[in-house]
């Protein structure tokens, strides 16, 4: 049984294939970004899914592709939780990255791929090797235009007063936004990162309104002239996005990269039915 996994900071979808490619089942955790959670939360989550338990020592090579995987020592953390748990299967551990561009790329077509859902990144796909100019400082500085970046920003605007008011009002009625449960979601709890990209579907229901449509713009320019832009060629190439952001803001999106002519490739919402075509193309071979 191969197992591939699509990992972001809010859920893993996760797909097992018999040896010749015949679909077993679907599931699905919390997210496992080892930049975030301990070594026990991970192996929690795992551990508490029905499937992957029942048919853990069946497993012989599992493809995890994750948010929080660009440095070694969380690389590690995964590493060591899945050896303990799948015991005679095989570790083929890589980024969050590449799950986005094999999912959307033609083999040996340069192109930039980008991931917009709860964390954001940007990647350079020459024809043959991944490319990333700047390595991720993590949510609180590099995420532009991801939910949780449209998150902290809503929640600034509504305890600063700078949302409209039928909209704070409508804001302070769908969530708990006092400054103690604020505080203790940020610094107590796991998961900060995930916390804050809960509000970002506050931002989608409402992306109509002119606040929003402000909020929305400025996310995405940060974006496109903080990561899209740093490759020279980012005009010439298709620009691909992955992540539950690009998707339900599509609109918004388009009408940002025309503005920087930027022309936009396939725009999709999670990248795991992509992963599975490309893993039986290459004969479940990373």
């Amino acid at each position: 049984m191969i197992l591939i996994a699509d990992s972001g900071s809010t859920k893993t979808d996760w797909i097992a294939l018999s040896a010749n490619g015949e679909e077993l089942f679907q599931t699905q955790t919390l997210g496992l970004n080892p930049q975030v959670l301990t070594r026990e939360i991970i192996k929690e989550r795992i551990i508490n899914n029905f499937e992957l338990y029942q048919h853990k020592d069946e497993v012989t090579d599992v493809y995890f592709y994750g948010a929080g995987l660009g440095v070694e020592r969380p690389k590690e953390r995964i590493n060591d939780v899945f050896g303990d748990f799948f015991t005679k299967a095989e570790l083929h551990i890589k980024e969050d990255t590449y799950a986005a561009l094999y999912a959307v790329f033609e083999e040996g077509t340069p192109c930039i791929v980008c991931i917009l859902g709860t964390g954001s990144n940007c990647s350079y796909y020459d024809g043959d090797i991944v490319h990333q100019k700047v390595i991720s400082l993590g949510y609180i500085l590099m995420d532009d235009a991801s939910g949780n970046y449209f998150g902290g920003q809503m929640i600034r605007d509504y305890h600063f007063s700078k949302m409209p008011d039928h909209l704070k009002e409508k804001f302070g009625t769908d969530y708990e936004l006092s400054a103690e449960s604020v505080k203790t979601h940020l610094y107590r709890e796991p998961n900060p990162n995930t916390y804050l990209a809960t509000f970002a579907r506050f931002l989608i229901e409402n992306k109509d309104e002119e606040y929003s449509q402000q909020l929305i713009k400025k996310g995405l320019q940060l974006f496109v002239e903080n990561q899209i832009m740093q490759f020279e060629n980012c005009r010439e190439i298709p620009v691909h996005f992955v992540g539950s952001i690009g998707f339900y803001l599509e609109k918004e999106l388009r009408a940002v990269l025309k503005e920087y002519g930027i022309t936009p490739g396939k725009i999709i919402k999670a990248p795991i039915e992509g992963l599975v075509d490309y893993h039986l193309k290459n004969k479940m071979h990373a």
